[in-house]
């Protein structure tokens, strides 16, 4: 089986006409036919069917046109890593907003440094989103908190986050709660809370949490934008449960901002890094991975990724 063969079968796919891939790779049709006919000779199956409209691949040749896209993908690139003589290509990476603000610009100077060939593609978005992309392979890697959706995933346990109550320095609205001391879900009974919708992985870890602990959540807003959920916090409209990293983001945030350990054991957050399989990630996608592994365990272990531990 020859590379041509599958450039051959993926672009008639691809055009849905034998003629019209015929002329797309400037070849003569009959001798595309017979690139088809051999490769199916080869894998003993039908890959296409012949219908009046032009051709449509069989279950069997859609499993195949897949695996020789992904096949293709890979040698293009090898291709191109051996003539520059370094790793090139192209990456998607997806990051909750909490975990890019505290992984993003880390993991892109180390990029940088390591791969500078490598063309990242950074979407920052909630857990939910990025999963539905990453199951459309629209990203090669992602930082999930919710692996139960997933379909051919490789999964990496990364770290374990605390989660805090997070308030307003200048108009807190739970002033008995001092930035030092950890504080039990017990006490927050009656503070305003603002958190993201029910749809949300963290809404569902606090709303458990809070379920264990016998307390009723108070809620005072749903945002399901971590920005401007941050701002409303920091104007004194409610507090929060959030990790650490909700507001690495900020400068000024021991300004801003006060923040106390929940106590409870419950509340923590996993997250773990979840890619396409080993099988179908390009040779920068591995890069990356493992650039990312790295990049989230050197912050954890200098301490610049407070209430974060590792897996």
């Amino acid at each position: 089986m020859e590379l041509r063969q599958l450039r051959t079968f993926v672009r008639t796919v691809e055009l849905g006409s034998i003629s019209r891939a015929a002329l797309d790779l400037d070849m003569v049709q009959s001798a595309l036919s017979q690139q088809i006919s051999r490769l199916e000779s080869e894998l003993s199956t039908r890959l296409l069917q012949r219908t009046p409209r032009g051709v449509v691949p069989t279950q069997a040749g859609q499993a195949f046109f897949h695996e020789a896209q992904l096949t293709l993908r890979h040698a293009d690139q090898a291709v191109l890593a051996a003539q520059q003589a370094r790793l090139s290509g192209a990456v998607s990476i997806g990051l909750p907003p909490s975990i890019a603000s505290v992984l993003g610009m880390p993991l892109m100077r180390a990029m940088q440094e390591r791969y500078p060939d490598v063309r990242m593609h950074i979407v920052s978005a909630l857990s939910g989103h990025l999963t539905g992309l990453l199951n459309a392979r629209q990203l090669d890697l992602a930082i999930l908190f919710d692996t139960h959706t997933a379909r051919r995933w490789s999964i990496t346990p990364l770290l374990q986050e605390r989660l805090f109550l997070i308030q307003s320095r200048g108009c807190p609205v739970a002033p008995g709660i001092t930035h030092a001391d950890p504080v039990r879900l017990a006490r927050l009974c009656g503070v305003p809370l603002i958190l993201p919708s029910g749809s949300h992985g963290l809404r569902s870890t606090v709303t458990a949490a809070f379920a264990t602990a016998g307390v009723q959540p108070t809620m005072a807003m749903e945002i399901d934008s971590l920005p401007l959920l941050m701002e409303a916090v920091g104007a004194g409209f409610g507090a929060t449960v959030q990790p650490w990293s909700a507001v690495a983001l900020y400068r000024d945030a021991g300004e801003r901002f006060q923040w106390s350990e929940l106590a409870d054991d419950q509340v923590r957050r996993d997250a773990a890094l979840c890619s396409l399989s080993d099988d179908e990630l390009s040779p920068a996608g591995l890069a990356s991975r493992v650039v990312l592994l790295d990049c989230a365990r050197q912050l954890v272990k200098s301490g610049h990724w407070i209430g974060a531990a590792l897996h």
